[in-house]
């Protein structure tokens, strides 16, 4: 259950007890959950202002709703990890539903979705000395690399600093690459095998040291090949919200018998699926680990 007036009294009345929310919060011993993977659920979506899930154009904007389907998918057997932004990941601490979860904070969220400036990718939110502050293990970054867009060379810059600087912690740094292009003003993700290869290889290569980095890719055609251009460890991610529900755990299920796969990072198709069944959705996923 979550109770939205218990959040919003502690956020008038006590705003010191997220910090010592983050301090009680028992750790997990390891990254890897009993099936010796890692189960993340995603809720980073809506400091981007990214709040579509299927047809419904606002939905991640109901933040109760959103805190009880977030919290309906973390009580299940084997979802042993939650990406978010301080936000969320604050309510979600309040509400005493982190513990034992591996727990990704979110940087870069200022290339606000249909913004003129979406590609210079500010770190708006966590940088690693905030995650470590929280006890949190690790941070997550999206590198979106658009040929014709001088803003990539920030956001190049700003993610190969927060590698490093993770990395001086002993922070995972989870990498999410994509070759972009602005189609009619929209940017979007070229999704081939030849434009993901070329993305990994560039995320891999950031920062002082990738002995902490990980990936976080979609699934795309000729995967085999795909992540045979690196040997970090990599992340499955759910990508939007599809009518095709059989066809999106199949692709899952193949990506997680490839070596370097490690785990899923799944957000709007299992906390929004087409019948509402968040507790079904996210068991269908973690069978398949």
């Amino acid at each position: 259950m979550t109770d939205l007036h218990e959040i919003v009294a502690a956020r008038v009345d006590r705003p010191y007890a997220i910090a010592s929310a983050a301090k009680r919060r028992r750790r997990p011993p390891s990254w890897r959950g009993e099936h010796g993977r890692l189960m993340v659920i995603a809720a980073d979506h809506p400091a981007r202002g990214a709040l579509r899930a299927g047809a419904d154009a606002l939905a991640m904007g109901n933040r109760g709703d959103l805190l009880r389907r977030l919290c309906t998918a973390l009580e299940r057997p084997g979802v042993n990890g939650v990406l978010g932004t301080p936000d969320i990941l604050e309510d979600l601490l309040l509400l005493g539903a982190l513990d034992h979860k591996v727990v990704i904070g979110s940087m870069n969220r200022g290339g606000l979705a249909g913004t003129s400036f979406e590609i210079d990718d500010r770190f708006t939110a966590y940088d690693a000395e905030s995650i470590a502050a929280c006890g949190f293990e690790g941070g997550k970054m999206l590198l979106r690399i658009d040929p014709s867009d001088a803003g990539t060379a920030t956001t190049l810059e700003g993610c190969a600093r927060a590698v490093g600087d993770l990395a001086g912690r002993k922070l995972m740094a989870m990498v999410e690459p994509f070759i972009s292009h602005r189609y009619d003003g929209r940017v979007r993700n070229d999704l081939t095998p030849d434009a993901m290869i070329r993305a990994m290889t560039v995320a891999a290569g950031l920062g002082t040291t990738s002995a902490y980095t990980w990936l976080k890719v979609p699934v795309v055609d000729d995967m085999e090949r795909v992540m045979a251009a690196t040997t970090l460890p990599a992340l499955i991610l759910g990508g939007e919200v599809t009518a095709d529900v059989g066809a999106a755990y199949s692709r899952w299920g193949k990506a997680l018998a490839l070596p370097t796969v490690q785990g899923l990072v799944i957000g709007r198709s299992l906390l929004y699926p087409p019948g509402g069944d968040v507790a079904g959705a996210v068991d269908r996923a973690v069978s398949l680990l």
